[in-house]
């Protein structure tokens, strides 16, 4: 059914800045001259601190967004609306309440022309990948949290994109759903290896999944260093790797260079509230 893309959807951030205005008017600066590269096919996390623009760097790539300097290409173009085969995974589950399961699948096959039921018996394939056969017919209230991200996880992929942008989607998943969810993640992503742009606060997270993982300074976020992930794949189970010795080196190395910037951003968070 899915296929291997090869040579697409490689994302690249040459010299890029991000004003934003606030509703008071004011122009706030929420990244700075941010070059980075990901290579088609590269699974790439980005930590950094709370609020310094990590989930900027995903609106962009996305085409969401333009950048207020410098430039975005992905797969070698100039980003000027949503690429061609991006999908995006937000923290909250986007699935239509009104709709089943089976049709919120379907959904972008369908917009994308194809009939309604070659549409949907791809949806239903896709919903037997992430475990939800048998449930087709149900509505996105009558699912428990981890469903939800299972049927938004089979709504992302079923169009096989070339790149995958994917904003804290287990963040609000327990301990043992998130360790579920990033298990089915790396066996539904090793099918068709896009892109992806995974952005969290978990360093453990980002290692287990990544093949990079880039640390993002406090706000403006810009670059302050990127690392490889040397632990072979198929990772297997994201619990047992935790205990591999280069996992555990690397997470220290990580939160060595990511403990300076959360420490700025506590501090000038206590700051602004003592001035306010």
């Amino acid at each position: 059914m899915a296929k291997k893309i090869e040579g697409r959807g490689g994302v690249e951030f040459i010299g890029v800045t991000k004003r934003f205005v606030t509703r008071d008017g004011e122009e706030k600066l929420a990244m700075r001259n941010v070059t980075l590269k990901v290579e088609p096919g590269v699974f790439c996390a980005v930590v950094g601190p709370t609020g310094c623009g990590k989930s900027t760097t995903l609106t962009l790539a996305a085409g969401l967004y333009q950048p207020s300097a410098g430039e975005v290409r992905v797969g070698g173009e100039p980003v000027r609306g949503i690429p061609r085969g991006a999908s995006f995974m937000f923290q909250n589950d986007v699935l239509l309440p009104w709709k089943p399961v089976l049709a919120n699948v379907a959904l972008g096959p369908t917009l994308r022309g194809m009939g309604r039921s070659e549409a949907q018996e791809r949806a239903r394939e896709w919903l037997r990948l992430v475990g939800l056969a048998g449930f087709e017919n149900y509505y996105p209230y009558q699912l428990s949290g981890g469903m939800r991200k299972r049927a938004s996880m089979a709504a992302a992929l079923i169009n096989e994109p070339s790149m995958l942008l994917m904003d804290e989607p287990f963040s609000a998943l327990d301990v043992q759903t998130r360790a579920i969810m990033s298990n089915e993640l790396l066996g539904l992503w090793e099918r068709t290896r896009p892109t992806v742009l995974f952005v969290t606060h978990d360093i453990e997270e980002a290692i287990a999944l990544a093949d990079r993982v880039v640390v993002m300074t406090s706000s403006p976020a810009t670059v302050k260093a990127v690392f490889e992930v040397d632990l072979p794949r198929p990772r297997g189970g994201v619990q047992d790797i935790r205990f591999d010795r280069g996992f555990l080196d690397l997470y220290q190395r990580i939160w060595e260079s990511l403990r300076e910037e959360v420490e700025q951003t506590y501090a000038r968070s206590g700051r602004n509230a003592v001035a306010a």
